[in-house]
């Protein structure tokens, strides 16, 4: 499992088959709604492996073997 910090910018290296909204009532999206090599902060971290993380069109739910530290 993968750790990143609140604050930490990541990047996407794969697209996953579908995107999950970060909402109070989260909702599906397309993954085309990121892109892969798309940078966003590290909002908060959410139970089984998941990380809220804001990009340019909103704040997704994104599973950490989708993301990488861009401070590698």
């Amino acid at each position: 499992m993968t750790e990143f910090q609140v604050g930490e910018t990541v990047r996407v290296v794969t697209l996953p088959p579908y995107v999950k909204t970060a909402d109070p009532m989260p909702m599906l999206r397309p993954p085309s709604a990121i892109a892969v090599g798309e940078e966003g902060v590290v909002v908060a971290r959410t139970p089984g492996d998941y990380w809220s993380v804001r990009f340019t069109k909103g704040t997704f739910l994104i599973e950490s073997k989708y993301i990488e530290s861009t401070t590698e």
